[in-house]
Formats: structure tokens, sequence, C-alpha cells
């Protein structure tokens, strides 16, 4: 339940410094933008980074394995893995249709599962007002989860750490308006007002469902129920037939969750592209054929599909937000010392918004602890999957290391041994996109 409380707290501590970035460059982009205004040199450094870790760990997976278990469990049906894969993988198939050839479907979608979400989410909570004053008679003793509530507390920060990375993962879409800023009317007014209004609401929502939950059943029998908490509660409240119902409505909140991420994402990626700091940028810029990012959300269905199908599903869930969680950790840790270090050096720069610093080191000084303890060794040896307890953080830094390497690969080492230099220039697309392509022009040639 601190755990909620403390993820919220970071949440609208790390909201805090995205609006004051936001205020200052009113952009779409979100932490490209805001790294690229930061850190400068080496040249094309931090923009290669941010890339290959946006691009590879940008994906809906995780949205799509929800969809899939809570149907089935809708269903009272259990299928292969595959058959839940194959289900998986028509979602994220489905959203990349919808967000393609019918854009404003899938805004209205949004809105939709949205709102849905929300009525779940007071439902649930009222509930739990009503199991706590004992008018449930299935649940005996309502306050069980409330006596000695610390007892059987881990030890470590590993399952601290792994739980703190799922509970902002729950919290992460505050930053997501900040990557279509360009798509928002006037928006520095909107974003101070939306983003803390909305996270805010989300997250005293979010607290008084898992109160909820802890009121209808202890934690021993929710982990021991082998499914999802919610579901767990529906079931212990009003039943199979209610349990049944609610995974319905979670499968079409996890649906709506893909369509908002997808949605962020393929715009990103289309910036990205612009830039030309992936390979065939004139592709991946692409709008055609209906002015949606089609390019963009192929390039974020690819890694979605791949992890999908890759991952066994026994173990996607928690690993898929674990290896998210780390690399999302150090990029934040990159935004919070970016801002301190442009508070140094462009102290009177025009903000229209500016968080208090006290408020920054603490949303920095969590992504510390969400950077040092996966490396603790958890009770037993064992993370919450059946793979090392160590590896998530690994292939986090993997992928950072990589994007290093290609940087350092595409922007100095090639250059050098091949002889010529990178030089950008403004192609426009048949659509009216701006797009930048980097030309290899012989250094013989500048010389002449």
């Amino acid at each position: 339940m601190l755990l909620w409380v403390l993820g919220l707290l970071l949440s609208v501590s790390g909201l805090c410094v995205w609006l004051e970035f936001a205020c200052m460059i009113p952009r779409s982009g979100g932490e490209k933008v805001y790294l690229e205004a930061a850190y400068r040199r080496p040249k094309m450094l931090i923009t290669t980074i941010f890339a290959v870790q946006a691009i590879a760990l940008g994906f809906t997976a995780s949205g799509c394995i929800v969809f899939a278990s809570n149907i089935l469990v809708a269903a009272n049906r259990t299928v292969t893995e595959w058959a839940e894969r194959g289900i998986a993988i028509a979602v994220i198939i489905s959203v990349t249709v919808i967000h393609t050839f019918v854009p404003k479907l899938g805004v209205h979608g949004m809105n939709f599962f949205t709102i849905l979400k929300l009525i779940l989410l007071i439902f649930i909570v009222v509930t739990g007002w009503v199991v706590l004053g004992g008018g449930v008679s299935k649940v005996p003793d309502p306050h069980a989860s409330f006596h000695n509530a610390f007892a059987g507390s881990a030890k470590s920060g590993n399952p601290y750490a792994t739980a703190l990375f799922k509970v902002l993962n729950s919290y992460a879409g505050w930053s997501n308006a900040m990557y279509v800023l360009n798509e928002v009317k006037n928006p520095v007014r909107t974003i101070k007002i939306a983003g803390p209004l909305g996270l805010s609401t989300c997250g005293v929502l979010y607290i008084l469902a898992n109160v909820a939950y802890f009121s209808a059943a202890t934690p021993a029998e929710i982990a021991a129920s082998g499914t999802t908490v919610a579901s767990f509660f529906m079931k212990k409240v009003f039943g199979s037939a209610a349990q049944r119902a609610l995974s319905v409505l979670v499968a079409l909140s996890a649906y709506g969750n893909v369509l908002t991420v997808t949605f962020a994402q393929s715009r990103v990626n289309q910036e990205l592209a612009k830039e030309g700091v992936i390979p065939f940028p004139r592709f991946w810029a692409s709008s055609w054929p209906f002015g949606s990012p089609s390019a963009g959300l192929i390039l974020h269905f690819i890694p979605s599909f791949i992890v999908i199908v890759a991952i066994p599903f026994g173990d996607a869930y928690n690993f898929i937000l674990d290896v998210e969680g780390y690399p999302g950790a150090v990029m934040n840790s990159l935004v919070v010392a970016g801002l301190f270090y442009l508070r140094w050096t462009e102290p009177k720069a025009p903000r229209p918004f500016k968080v208090w610093l006290p408020v920054a080191a603490f949303f920095m000084l969590g992504q510390a602890f969400q950077l040092v303890a996966p490396f603790l060794k958890p009770p037993g040896g064992k993370g919450d999957t059946s793979l090392p307890y160590w590896l998530y953080a690994i292939v986090g830094i993997s992928i950072l290391a990589a994007s290093v390497v290609y940087w350092a690969v595409w922007w100095v080492a090639a250059p050098k041994l091949g002889k010529y230099s990178l030089e950008s220039r403004n192609e426009p697309l048949a659509d009216g996109t701006n797009v930048l392509v980097y030309h290899r022009v012989p250094t013989e040639d500048k010389r002449a």
C-alpha cells in the first residue's frame, strides 16, 4: 500500500519536472526534446541513446498480455500458451490498424476506455467502502489485512524496486501528453491544468482501490489466488459470475491502454525519424496514406510482436515491466540532472512553470533507488520471475550500452574510417513532412 503512495509522490514530482520542460519547450517529443536541450555534446549522442531505448523498449506487449489473460478468465476457458499469444497478437494488430486507417476512431476509443476505467475504479472503491463497513457477509473480517500490516515484509531492496517499477508503470501515462504537445491547443496552459488534475485523480483512485482489495482479502489470500487482484476481489465479494464480468472490463481497460501507448509511441517514433536518427528516415517519418504516423506505428508494432512471441508467457508480464522500467529510470535520472544543469547554465531562461528543486531531488533519489536495488539479492535469491533476479537490469543496461555503440559506429568511427562526414539536409516528403536526412560527404569534396 505504501508503495502506491510512494509511487504517486514520485510520479507527481516527475510530472513537475516534466512540466517545467514542457512549458519551456512546448513541442512534441517529451524527454527526447528535454534531453537534447540539456545534453548538446557530444552531438547526437543523447538523441541516439533515447532513440534506441524508445524504439527497443517502446512496446505495448504487457497490455496485450493483460487483455488476453483477462478475456480467457471471462470466458472461463483454459487454452494453450500459443492461443493466448494469438489473442495478444490480435490486440496489437487491431490497434495498429485502427490508428493507421481510422485515427479519429482511435482517439475516440482512448477517450471511451479512459471513462470506462474511471467508472470501474470508482465502482471498486465504493464497493470497498461497503466491505469495510461490514456490509458484505462473505467477508467476515474486512480489517484483517490491516492488523499487523507490515508482518512478513521483505528485508531486501530488490522486491521493493521490482514492485515500484510496476506501480510506476500504472502511473506512467502522466508523461504521454508531452509526446504530442504539437496536437494540443494552448499546450502550456492545458498541460499545467490537465497534468496534475489527471494524475492526482488517478492516484487517489488507485490507492483507494488497493484499500478495497485488502478489505476483501488478505495479502496471503491474494498471493495464493493465482489471478489478478481485481478479479479475485470481485469473486470474493460478488461470486464467479461477477469475476468474469469484471475480467471483461479489465480486458477492455487494457485495450484502451494499448490504444493510448501506441498512439503516443508512434508519434515519438515519427519524431525520431524526422530527426534522421534512425535508418531510412524518409520511410519511418511518413504519414501516408491517412495522415497518421503509419510507419511509426509499424516501428512500434515490430518490437511488441517480437516480445509477445519470444518471452515465456508465465514470466512475460513481470519481466516486460521490469525491463521497461530500468532504462526508463536511467533516462528519468538524466532528465532531472539536465534540469539542474539548465537551471545553473541558463538561470534567466523563460520558465512559465518552475518545479521546486527539492521536489526534483526527491524524484532523482527515487530513480537512484530503482537503479541500485535490482542488484540486491532478494529473499531466497529469487525475484518475481523464474529468470535470474538481476537479468532485467542487465538487459536494460545492455540496450543503453548498445545505443552508445551504435552512435560511436554511425557518428564517429565509420566517418573516420570511410573518410567522410555526415551532413544533414532537409528533405520534405510528399505530404509536407520535413525530414532531416544525413548524407555522406567525402572529406576531399569538403576540402575542395
